[in-house]
């Protein structure tokens, strides 16, 4: 069902609790991508613009939860997002405790604080952990932990708004517990979000056809859901990077000393034969004997050399690839189809970005579920032209399983 859009409630004179994704590369103190704050702003103005109070909150990296990591500090991040709005963004000192209700209940409409970083609180995501592992199920005192944390997080707020899709998969405190707490009717989705379940869903749904799935990475496991679930709605699905020589091998090639998930192979056979003619792989490999730059390099047909490694798709491979996207109306891509952060082994996924940058000027959808997808897109200059980058990685992978994000199935219905 549509979710309800900030854009949707009334916020004047409100306090409003946004829940954003500020997980942005820094590096010295500064950050080298602001693409995740960037895109956040159309939500951040929709409140401040119409008189609300906002309280933005995120995580940033993984700190150990044992309290204030200078490294791990938000500052850096109020400090763009200051430049970017053209106003003062404080920081607060945390993201709970009596300070931090202070300022946040200081703020005045149109104004705007940066909690710190949600993740010096272990109680944030000790939830998602125990999901993950059913050895380490949480003693009730951790639970009460965690349900203060929620009760500290959550009156902040009169208002809660998901913006962080990014995190959606997962099962943290300011994503589930904290909307939970605020109450059904006061809380809503952001733009960003809105943008990510209309892509995502449309290519899963409504996808206009030809509809082409590109699918690299290093690992058959690590893409086998998303697979399985594309292939009833895909016209082909072109696979790249090292987890084609595991398919490779499946078939009985040679692989050389290319990366290969050896105790997968079963599982690539059974794809092999449930996907039949849709599942697409590389006919030529550019290979080395070691990956490293400006390493002597040689193309290659489906069977690797003993002594080399495939690390990139091949000048046929990329022709090919490239003549189905520019056919196609529907175009979805995660994973790089090489180690593109090796030149020359970036040759095939800049290849292919350009290709998809072709098939959106002619018209068709493009979408990139985020990841090092994304990271190849940005790099190669061509962000603009691709219809839409996807902020969430592994929440792309997720939701393009068809799996359920209880964050956002309880958000209020649009």
């Amino acid at each position: 069902m549509p979710k309800r859009v900030i854009d949707q409630i009334d916020v004047t004179g409100k306090s409003v609790l946004m829940r954003v994704d500020f997980n942005v590369p820094i590096e010295e103190g500064r950050i080298t991508d602001d693409r995740r704050i960037v895109q956040a702003l159309p939500s951040i103005r929709s409140v401040l613009d119409r008189g609300g109070r906002l309280t933005l909150m995120s995580h940033l990296g993984r700190p150990s939860g044992r309290g204030f990591e200078e490294e791990f500090s938000m500052e850096p991040v109020a400090r763009r997002l200051g430049e970017l709005l053209s106003m003062e963004i404080p920081l607060a000192p945390d993201c709970v405790g009596p300070d931090t209700v202070r300022v946040v209940a200081s703020l005045r409409n149109e104004q705007c604080v940066l909690l710190e970083n949600l993740r010096f609180h272990a109680e944030e995501t000790l939830v998602d952990q125990a999901k993950k592992n059913p050895d380490k199920r949480l003693t009730p005192e951790q639970a009460a932990q965690v349900d203060a944390f929620a009760s500290k997080l959550a009156s902040l707020g009169a208002l809660y708004c998901n913006d962080a899709f990014g995190t959606c998969h997962r099962r943290h405190v300011s994503m589930y517990d904290v909307p939970m707490k605020i109450g059904a009717g006061r809380r809503v989705c952001g733009f960003l979000l809105q943008k990510e379940l209309k892509f995502l869903g449309d290519a899963l749904f409504a996808a206009r056809r030809p509809f082409i799935a590109i699918l690299g990475g290093a690992k058959v496991s690590d893409k086998i859901g998303v697979i399985e679930s594309l292939l009833p709605k895909v016209d082909r699905i072109l696979i790249g990077g090292a987890m084609a020589y595991s398919f490779f091998k499946a078939r009985g090639q040679e692989v050389g000393r290319s990366r290969c998930e050896a105790d997968k192979l079963d599982l690539a056979r059974r794809l092999m034969e449930k996907a039949g003619d849709k599942l697409v792989l590389p006919s030529d490999n550019v290979c080395a004997a070691e990956l490293a730059p400006r390493v002597a390099t040689q193309v290659v047909g489906e069977a690797i050399p003993s002594d080399q490694m495939g690390l990139d798709v091949g000048p046929q491979t990329v022709e090919r690839y490239r003549q189905i996207v520019l056919g196609a109306k529907t175009v979805l891509w995660n994973g790089p189809l090489g180690a593109f952060e090796t030149p020359p082994f970036d040759a095939g996924t800049r290849a292919l970005a350009e290709a998809l940058a072709e098939a959106t000027a002619r018209g068709a959808t493009t979408i990139i579920g985020g990841g090092d997808s994304a990271a190849a897109v940005e790099a190669a200059g061509l962000a603009e032209r691709i219809t839409h980058i996807s902020t969430g990685g592994g929440a792309s992978l997720e939701f393009l399983e068809g799996k359920s994000f209880p964050t956002i199935d309880i958000l209020d219905e649009g």
